[in-house]
């Protein structure tokens, strides 16, 4: 059965066992955006031993690229990116230093979904195509790292009720596969 929850960032242990994939999460507090070349930065941070531009333990990073934003607005369009390309590196972000969610778009690999169950992490699922209406949760955006990145500069946001599904939780269920199952023939 399909719960909704409202969670508030840094994200527990506690929060993130109660989902299933499936769930739906109205997600509040401070998240952080980080798509390909932010993420290799942060690797080589962690490999040089030297401190992380904010702190990840508990945190959530959404891939995500916004557009500019138009007079008035805190932020441009900002829809989910493909995930996968983050895939070699968020297990360390996980297991390493305690990420505790992801926001993208899309499948991740078997080492992804293996850190979410050993480390207690997740990943939701946004909208895709829809970033001018997730925009609207966002209510501050501000560029805390990597400026010459452009719109992949990793940003500190402040978002209310962003709409998210769970599609990898920590009891290696996988909404993608799980929806598909209910489909094929057998």
């Amino acid at each position: 059965m399909v719960k909704t929850y409202n969670l508030t960032t840094p994200l527990s242990d506690a929060d993130v066992v109660q989902l299933r994939a499936g769930d739906i999460v109205l997600l509040s507090g401070i998240v952080y955006t980080a798509r390909d070349a932010a993420h290799k930065k942060l690797i080589d941070l962690i490999d040089a031993g030297k401190e992380l531009p904010f702190d990840i333990k508990g945190s959530v990073i959404y891939f995500v690229g916004p557009t500019p934003p138009k007079p008035g607005e805190v932020i441009g369009s900002a829809g989910p990116t493909t995930s996968y390309r983050m895939d070699s590196i968020s297990p360390r972000l996980i297991n390493e230093v305690g990420l505790k969610g992801m926001i993208g778009k899309g499948k991740r690999n078997k080492e992804v979904t293996d850190a979410c169950t050993k480390s207690k992490a997740v990943y939701f699922g946004a909208t895709g195509g829809a970033g001018a209406l997730l925009a609207r949760h966002i209510k501050s955006s501000e560029v805390i790292a990597y400026e010459e990145l452009g719109p992949e500069a990793v940003r500190k946001l402040e978002i209310v009720d962003f709409p998210l599904t769970v599609i990898n939780d920590t009891y290696d269920q996988d909404l993608y596969k799980m929806g598909r199952a209910k489909y094929e023939v057998k």
